[in-house]
């Protein structure tokens, strides 16, 4: 039986990533501009990534005044409620920026440390993800209506279609292409859909085989990963570790310790 208050904080989520993803998708200015840039001055903010943000943690701290937040555009707050919010308003800002679909609002809630609720939404397909920790993973889509979620059945790893991403920063990137050239010949291919949570929903849908990255912070993963997990897939870091800002895993229970090894051999993870 689900827990009462993950059904509420579920059910909250739900709500705040709607709303974030109406005003994303449906109040993005024609003439959208660099808002600020991090980590080099290609990896941008817009104004839009602030605003959802803003929408996100007002709408959850009129709700729940007590609980922490972890937000990519600054919100943080430890709370005393023991639960925190983990938040990626705009994933995907790039493609958002340019006019492209791949983009989600990714909201996870943590309870003692541990992601206990996880809400992708995906506004441009017209699909939300969601999971509850121990209740399996779904998918609400405007097209088909709501279906549990399972990855993929296992498959050799020269049959995996394995999806990635790249850093903004340039000596970063540049290893990774590395990395990703060595990996090609021993897949069936690699796609680069340009955001994390995204991704990790497609694993636990079946559109992939696998996903890995270098370089996630939790609020790009924190979601993404307990649907995928909840979905049958596995995830990790390096061997042996949580998945984490050196290097993060999911895949299919067949391909993922292949991959796994493959990423720690050719040093996916090196700083």
């Amino acid at each position: 039986m689900t827990d009462p208050l993950h059904t509420d904080l579920l059910a909250l989520a739900e709500e705040a990533v709607r709303r974030a993803g109406e005003l994303l998708r449906d109040g993005r200015p024609a003439d959208l501009a660099v808002a600020a840039t991090k980590s080099s001055p290609i990896d941008v903010v817009t104004e839009m990534d602030i605003a959802a943000e803003k929408l996100i943690t007002g709408l959850i701290s009129d709700r729940r005044p007590d609980d922490g937040f972890l937000g990519e555009e600054g919100a943080s707050s430890e709370g005393t409620s023991g639960v925190r919010w983990v938040i990626d308003p705009l994933d995907g800002t790039v493609n958002y920026l340019y006019g492209l679909p791949t983009w989600a609002v990714s909201i996870a809630a943590e309870q003692d440390g541990e992601t206990v609720v996880g809400v992708v939404a995906v506004p441009m397909r017209g699909e939300t993800y969601r999971a509850v920790r121990g209740g399996g993973a779904w998918l609400t889509a405007d097209r088909d209506g709501e279906r549990a979620l399972a990855c993929r059945p296992p498959a050799p790893l020269d049959q995996a279609l394995v999806s990635t991403g790249f850093n903004y920063v340039t000596d970063v990137r540049t290893h990774q292409a590395d990395v990703a050239q060595r990996l090609i010949p021993l897949l069936r291919d690699i796609r680069r859909g340009g955001s994390a949570a995204v991704d990790l929903c497609d694993v636990a849908a079946g559109r992939l085989d696998g996903y890995y990255e270098r370089g996630l912070h939790p609020w790009d993963l924190a979601a993404g990963d307990l649907i995928a997990r909840e979905a049958g897939a596995l995830t990790g870091g390096r061997p042996g570790e949580r998945p984490a800002y050196a290097l993060t895993v999911a895949a299919t229970p067949g391909v993922f310790q292949p991959l796994q090894r493959l990423l720690e051999d050719f040093g996916a993870w090196h700083d």
